[in-house]
This record gives C-alpha cells, structure tokens and sequence, in this order.
C-alpha cells in the first residue's frame, strides 16, 4: 500500500467512512457546488436538502423560480446569497438551452472534452468539473479541494506552488500512479481529507496536537 493510500485509510479509521453527498446526477452536483460558499458540508447540504424541496432539482424547476426565493435559500449556504441565486438559475438556463435533454451525454465524452464542458457551467473551474465527473463515476480521477490539497502538501505529496492551479497539478503528477482506476475509493479519498483539512488540519491555528495522523507529517508545527 502507498503512502496516499495508508493516510486515507488513517484518516478513515478516524473519522469512519464518509456518506456520500445528497445529491445526485451532474446537473445535481453542478447545482451542489454553487448553492454554497466556504461553509461546513452540513450547512451545504442542509441549504441543498432546501433546495430540492422547495423548488426542485431540474433546469425548469430553477427557471419557474424566483430569484428572491432562490437566494433565500442559498443564504442558508453562506455570504453572497444573491449572486449565488443568479448562479443557479444562470446553470439551469445553460443546461436547458444548450444541452436540453441530453446533459447527461456530458459524461460519455472523452475526460478532456467532459471537463471542458463542465466548465461552462458558473462557478465550475477545472477541480469542480473533475470532481462532478469523479462523483458522477464517469471518470476516475484524482479530484481534490483546497482543503485536501493542504492536507497533502503538509504531508510531502508536493510542494506548495505560488498559484493553487500550480500546486494542484503537481499533487495530481505526483500520486499519478496511485490513483487507480476506480471511482468509489477516490471519492472516498477526497471526502476524507477535505474533512480532515477543515476538522483539524486547517489553514491557520491547525489543531496539529489532537491530529491520529500527525506522525507521518512534515508540516512544521508538527515538529515544534
């Protein structure tokens, strides 16, 4: 076993195996990224959970609603309600129009075009476009966020670049070779240390004494 795969199962034995995500599908996910920022999975998915029941999950859904509405609910999900609200109903109309009944066709393509498409979508950059299509199961691919990207740059995966794209693509160059070739593990993987880099290992005053992993990091308040 390699040294990604023994944190993750570190991780997991400390934290348990994660749920998955409620929601499901690509244009789901699309809207499970966007309906939230920089708060907790639970206010994430408690402003999703909202979503689907008030309004509904499908492009029509979103475009019969209105944007007051919409941004009452993603205000359960953090700042920036309302530009967030115009986001969702920005992705429905760009899927209802350009991609019509066939969104899910989306996840037959190549990886490249799947991802490029994905990007067209607001608020979708080439990490949430690889994690809709890892999550999806389409493409297995090591698909990560910041907070696991600083968890594994704390552990010597790779060094910290001065831009994210950087840093993020040698993470990805790096454990190449131990991603594998399925979706279930990999998913499992990015849950666990996003949890890990917001519970414990985060950005600033990281909680490194109470880390169950802290033995094998470098990051240096580890060693102080």
């Amino acid at each position: 076993m390699s040294d990604f795969w023994r944190l993750v199962e570190a991780l997991e034995k400390h934290y348990g195996r994660p749920k998955p995500p409620p929601a499901r599908g690509l244009f789901e996910l699309v809207l499970y990224e966007n309906i939230a920022y920089l708060v907790s999975e639970d206010r994430r998915e408690r402003a999703f959970r909202q979503l689907k029941s008030r309004i509904g999950v499908r492009p029509e859904d979103l475009l019969l609603a209105s944007t007051a509405e919409l941004a009452e609910i993603a205000a359960i999900g953090g700042i920036f309600p309302d530009l967030r609200a115009r986001r969702l109903q920005e992705a429905a109309r760009l899927a209802h129009d350009k991609f019509g009944a066939n969104l899910d066709a989306v996840l037959k393509l190549d990886f490249a075009q799947a991802r490029r498409a994905l990007k067209q979508f607001p608020a979708i950059g080439e990490p949430g476009a690889e994690k809709i299509l890892l999550f999806t199961g389409a493409h297995p691919c090591l698909a990560m966020e910041s907070n696991g990207v600083r968890v594994l740059v704390r552990f010597g995966f790779a060094k910290e670049h001065k831009s994210y794209s950087s840093t993020y693509r040698s993470l990805q160059r790096a454990l190449a070779a131990d991603a594998g070739g399925k979706c279930a593990p990999l998913v499992a993987a990015h849950q666990l240390l996003k949890w890990h880099g917001q519970e414990i290992c985060r950005r600033s005053t990281p909680q490194c004494t109470g880390c169950p992993v802290r033995a094998s990091c470098r990051f240096p308040s580890v060693r102080s």
